[in-house]
């Protein structure tokens, strides 16, 4: 019975050990969403694209891509100083924590996270493709809530 019993305990705390695996420095647990929004932030980056949450990426991330917007994938994306430093400054303080490396993917479809979420084995590539996809970075083609930071499986719609 005390061999059972060892072995049980030996057998959750592995599983508590990969519960929190990291990959290239990133947990892979779920990201967490800001309590509070920001209009500014909102407003200029739905002008153009889904303003992704701040949740899903570094502080890191959010300060060389904010110090980069007149460079922005190849459009110039520039703000004033001021709405660039109050953007910059709620994206840091809501960014995500899951990094422990000094990783600082630009993109939200280089996190682990997302790879492992989206990787081929579920989602067949040449759904990226389809027009009304359009790319991975547009979340909210399938994510009907991904600007309010829901991206629960079970409200997922993959679109024709």
């Amino acid at each position: 019975m005390k061999l059972i019993q060892s072995l049980l305990m030996l057998l959750l705390a592995a599983c508590a050990l990969g519960a929190q695996a990291k990959y290239n420095g990133e947990d892979r647990g779920k990201p967490v969403m800001p309590s509070e929004n920001n209009a500014k932030m909102q407003a200029e980056c739905s002008g153009c694209h889904m303003a992704y949450p701040a949740g899903l990426l570094p502080a890191a991330s959010w300060k060389k891509l904010m110090a980069g917007l007149d460079k922005h994938f190849g459009t110039d994306a520039s703000l004033s100083p001021q709405d660039t430093k109050e953007i910059t400054d709620y994206l840091v303080k809501y960014a995500s924590n899951r990094w422990t490396s000094s990783a600082a993917p630009l993109r939200i479809t280089e996190g682990e996270w997302f790879k492992n979420k989206h990787d081929s084995s579920e989602i067949n590539p040449s759904i990226w493709k389809r027009e009304s996809v359009k790319s991975p970075g547009n979340c909210s083609a399938c994510h009907q809530a991904a600007e309010r930071g829901d991206f629960n499986e079970d409200r997922i719609r993959i679109p024709q």
